[in-house]
């Protein structure tokens, strides 16, 4: 649970807080260190690297966390918590609660680049992440009592089985399991270390053995509902990442970029150093910034009527809270501009409006609509916001009271496909021929479609 309160400091407090600026070329060197790697014993040298940075930054979000309870105790801190960076004041008790919630942020950030890892060392095939991200987010490595079995049982693979080995606990997405270990002859295999042998933990190894069977026979992706199934769509994705490459370019230089993205979206960012560099005012900024998104919103089309159906995801404070999400690590962007856009320094929102998205899959042949209710608010896990009706080329069938049945299939759409088809920049056609695979197969239940060459997007 997170000690935030809201009334106790801004994002802005947070950015400039001098353990979240050190941790800026952190990133950067782990993410060089990640791009470089070549061969098993890198990979273990960069997850004891990683861990080494994460075990840090969680034992200080431990004892800053244990002087919050002392305080509300009537305590003073104890001797161990670590030195105050902020310059706020220790007689306070929001200052720990502050100091807590920079550790938390940061070690989300270090499980981000453990993210990116997860995905090159399953070839960017998104199948596996899916499968294993279904559980509930993993707490801290730091105190955690099966930490050195887990440790002891990497150390082997890698030094003495001559395996690759992923700790799971070093990211966000993988939740099912401890490890995954690379033979070099098998498909992965994904495990449970017990801390004692003795015990067995039946639902996680069904767990385990769901996520196996899901990715490589097709069967049903863990948890209660057997519809939610991996679905190929055997086709390429075509992404317009490399606008948001030029966009975070010029942001670096002028602060604030805005430009329309091909399929009805607007995509702003900004950037905080340059932002700086510039000597912009509060008053100053605003003004630039809505002018640069008034005109983006302009060109994309999307400007009418935003308040009501206009819906955007963004990167700020995003990092490591979705396993769905590609890490930023990963996108084809320089190490530095990656760094940025995990810590905040660099923010991109990518914004288009319903009925217009809509409109644009009409233009295509699907018989989309929107079912987003106008002016509602943010965006919520599972929320189903489109609806595309395909029908069958079949006679309709009349039922009593004047009701009139046509066959057909109707595809849901969620606010993941959204997010996705948002911050992946995918092109629209490329969206579009995936829709129509999914309604063409029929396929029942809930299908999450995946494309087949994304080794070919991310890094």
């Amino acid at each position: 649970m997170s000690l935030f309160h809201a009334d106790s400091y801004s994002p802005d407090d947070m950015v400039m807080h001098p353990r979240h600026l050190a941790m800026q070329p952190v990133l950067v060197q782990l993410i060089q260190q990640l791009r470089a790697c070549e061969s098993v014993e890198a990979g273990a040298d960069f997850q004891r690297n990683l861990l080494t940075r994460l075990l840090e930054v969680e034992k200080d979000r431990w004892e800053f966390k244990r002087a919050v309870t002392r305080m509300r105790n009537g305590k003073q801190p104890h001797r161990e918590v670590p030195e105050l960076q902020s310059g706020r004041d220790p007689a306070d008790i929001a200052t720990w609660r502050f100091e807590h919630d920079v550790c938390e942020r940061l070690a989300r950030q270090l499980r981000s680049v453990g993210d990116a890892l997860a995905w090159r060392v399953f070839g960017f095939h998104r199948p596996f992440i899916l499968a294993l991200c279904r559980n509930q987010s993993p707490g801290p490595m730091y105190g955690k009592a099966g930490l050195a079995p887990e440790l002891d049982h990497f150390e082997r693979a890698c030094k003495e089985d001559g395996a690759f080995a992923l700790l799971h606990d070093l990211t966000n997405c993988l939740r099912i399991g401890d490890m995954t270990v690379w033979d070099g002859v098998h498909p992965p295999r994904t495990e449970e270390i017990k801390t004692n042998p003795k015990n067995s933990r039946s639902v996680q190894l069904r767990r385990i053995n769901q996520a196996r069977a899901a990715v490589l026979d097709g069967g049903p992706l863990p948890g209660d509902n057997a519809s939610e199934l991996l679905y190929d769509l055997d086709l390429p994705l075509r992404t317009h990442l490399d606008v948001l490459r030029d966009a975070l370019e010029r942001a670096a230089t002028d602060g604030i970029y805005a430009t329309p993205v091909p399929g009805s979206r607007a995509l702003f960012v900004v950037d905080q150093y340059a932002c700086a560099q510039h000597g912009m005012s509060s008053e100053q900024f605003n003004e630039r910034h809505q002018h640069a998104v008034d005109g983006a919103l302009q060109r994309a089309g999307i400007a009418a009527c935003r308040e009501d159906y206009n819906i955007h995801v963004t990167s700020l404070d995003s990092t490591a809270r979705d396993p769905l999400r590609v890490p930023w690590a990963n996108y084809p962007l320089h190490p530095v501009a990656c760094a940025r856009l995990i810590g905040d320094y660099a923010v991109a929102t990518v914004e288009t409006s319903g009925p217009v998205l809509t409109r644009l899959l009409q233009a295509t042949g699907l018989d989309a609509r929107w079912v987003r209710p106008p002016g509602k608010a943010d965006l919520q896990q599972g929320e189903v916001i489109m609806e595309i009706h395909q029908q069958e080329r079949l006679r309709s069938v009349t039922l009593p009271g004047g009701l009139t049945m046509t066959p057909g299939w109707t595809l849901q759409m969620r606010r993941s496909e959204l997010d996705r088809y948002l911050m992946e920049l995918l092109q629209p056609g490329t969206w579009a021929a995936g829709i129509k695979h999914v309604l063409a197969a029929r396929q029942a239940g809930q299908p999450w479609p995946h494309y087949r060459n994304e080794h070919e997007i991310w890094v």
